[in-house]
């Protein structure tokens, strides 16, 4: 891979203003609504409605402690992904790139690797900073460290399923090349769809629905497998990557193929 391309792409990612606010609002909605979840919960831990979270607490810990700040916290992640790659289509500067480097698939590829590696590093700031504000505000109550079956997995998990997440959004955005209708697509895929799917009764239902990129992407960030997953939490990132792979394939073929 070319270092100037690397070069060039990294520029034009830290240059546009939207990918610092999404990143922005991406960290102070996860560390955000983590941290107010663990206070409410720190707060009303004796009361009696509140069993169900200390059960968790116990079995699957980082489904409380990441749970609603990445679940709305990702959703930035999404949005970052397709603007990526559709902002230089709906500007023109698409053209421009080309003309610098008509090899297409060389620059995607390093559109891609650049945009994973601000991926990863934001995100392992973000999962580690969460991780320890949350388990210090339920340190009264309840221990959880890294050292807790399943918590250090769980954590590099969720790093490496916001990873492919925002190479998934990058994907359909190169893909339907219009922001709005791009960002509209992944947010469905993620909020939308699954929960149609599993209001399917049956179990081919229920396998359709433990397949769907996301649901399988979110095994990893889990600490230990539940009875109603499809896959082990490895499967459930393999099954994300796949269709991840896929799509930046068929974005790298439609990239050579369409008119820019």
């Amino acid at each position: 891979m070319n270092a100037g391309l690397l070069a060039a792409e990294w520029t034009k990612i830290r240059s546009v203003r939207s990918t610092v606010w999404t990143l922005l609002v991406f960290v102070i909605v996860a560390i955000g609504f983590s941290a107010l979840i663990a206070t409410v919960i720190s707060n009303t831990w004796n009361s009696p409605g509140n069993h169900p979270n200390h059960v968790t607490l116990l079995t699957d810990p980082t489904a409380v402690l990441f749970g609603a700040g990445f679940g709305l916290g990702q959703l930035a992640m999404c949005v970052l992904g397709v603007i990526v790659i559709s902002s230089e289509y709906s500007t023109g500067a698409i053209r421009s790139s080309l003309l610098a480097v008509p090899r297409r698939i060389p620059m995607l590829t390093a559109k891609a690797l650049i945009f994973a590696l601000l991926d990863f590093v934001v995100s392992a700031i973000t999962v580690f900073a969460v991780f320890f504000i949350t388990t210090a505000i339920l340190r009264s109550h309840i221990s959880i460290t890294l050292s807790t079956t399943g918590v250090t997995r769980a954590c590099i998990g969720g790093i490496l399923y916001l990873t492919v997440l925002g190479l998934f959004s990058l994907a359909i955005g190169g893909l339907i090349r219009h922001t709005a209708g791009a960002i509209a697509t992944v947010i469905a895929l993620v909020l939308v769809v699954p929960p149609l799917i599993s209001l399917i009764p049956g179990t081919i239902a229920n396998h359709v629905h433990g397949y769907l990129p996301t649901i399988a992407g979110q095994l990893v960030a889990q600490t230990s497998q539940q009875s109603g997953d499809v896959l082990s939490p490895w499967q459930g990132f393999g099954v994300f990557c796949i269709w991840t792979v896929v799509l930046l394939a068929a974005c790298g073929y439609l990239l050579i193929h369409r008119d820019a």
